[in-house]
């Protein structure tokens, strides 16, 4: 056994089909079959039930394929440690960004990774909390950063910065003539909300202290959800950074208590071998949003 034939049988499974496997791993659809065949016989099981349509995992299969994923992604670290020895800011890093931050830091900080960072080869992953945090407990990611304490095992979390919500209402809205707005004030019929699965929907739930099936949810992003609040459909609550990116026809407003928002961290893998890389994204991302309506967490 060893780690291609590994990759094969993830492949498989991810696919569902051994002819698209075949392709991602750059190899003939027969070596891949014969590779999968040699395995199955050596382990004593079948990891996939095959027909004339269809290729199904087995329930040994996934489970195999659960600690072949962390093989691999052992495998991935031990050439990624021998490349930190050379050169720790340089190779391949997968860095993920939950959808509600990404649009809005990005921006902010793709130039000085670029500076500081120069052969570091930097590839961007937007996505929900829980997918981001499955594949960077995968090894498919290297750092997420999020807006939630991590909630899978062997992941570590160093804060950046703590994020005031702002209030967006549109601007011919009574409250919009408001220094600041009380939660309470909103109605929470008139409350915007993104789909389950954005904890930023979470995270605005709680802090007005509403019930979701009264607001209204839209499966859709926030950047959406913004133009919605500036049509007049409602009013909702944005993480600082939107501020300089908001469309035209919305006021964006102080919350008056100061008490809703979230903490945003860099979260990786506790065995993660290379280390500078994760201080001096920290640092980038701080010196970054310093002036942006934020409260920075130094380390």
């Amino acid at each position: 056994m060893n780690i291609r034939d590994l990759e094969y049988v993830i492949a498989v499974a991810d696919t569902g089909h051994f002819g698209r496997a075949a392709e991602q791993c750059n190899v003939s659809q027969p070596a891949l079959s014969v590779q999968i065949r040699k395995l199955e016989q050596r382990l004593g099981v079948a990891l996939f039930e095959r027909t004339n349509r269809s290729v199904k995992i087995t329930p040994i299969g996934a489970q195999i394929v659960a600690r072949a994923r962390e093989l691999v992604a052992m495998g991935d670290e031990i050439i990624a440690l021998a490349r930190a020895a050379r050169d720790p800011l340089s190779g391949p890093f997968r860095l993920g960004m939950i959808a509600t931050i990404g649009p809005y830091l990005a921006p902010l900080i793709l130039r000085a990774i670029h500076k500081v960072m120069p052969e570091l080869e930097l590839s961007l992953v937007e996505g929900m909390t829980h997918d981001l945090e499955t594949a960077l407990a995968a090894g498919r990611l290297d750092a997420v950063i999020q807006a939630t304490a991590p909630a899978l095992p062997r992941l570590s979390e160093r804060p950046l910065y703590d994020e005031a919500f702002l209030v967006a209402v549109p601007e011919g809205h009574p409250l919009a003539k408001r220094s600041a707005v009380r939660l309470e004030d909103i109605e929470e019929s008139r409350l915007l909300l993104l789909a389950d699965g954005h904890c930023l929907r979470d995270q605005v739930l709680g802090a007005c202290s509403a019930e979701s099936a009264q607001a209204n949810t839209r499966e859709t992003s926030l950047e959406t959800l913004l133009a919605l609040v500036a049509a007049g459909d409602g009013i909702t609550l944005v993480p600082a950074l939107v501020r300089k990116r908001a469309p035209a026809g919305i006021a964006l407003l102080p919350e008056a208590s100061g008490l809703a928002g979230r903490r945003v961290e860099l979260v990786a893998r506790q065995s993660f071998p290379r280390p500078e890389v994760l201080n001096a994204l920290s640092g980038i991302i701080r010196d970054a949003v310093r002036g942006e309506g934020v409260s920075v967490i130094d380390s």
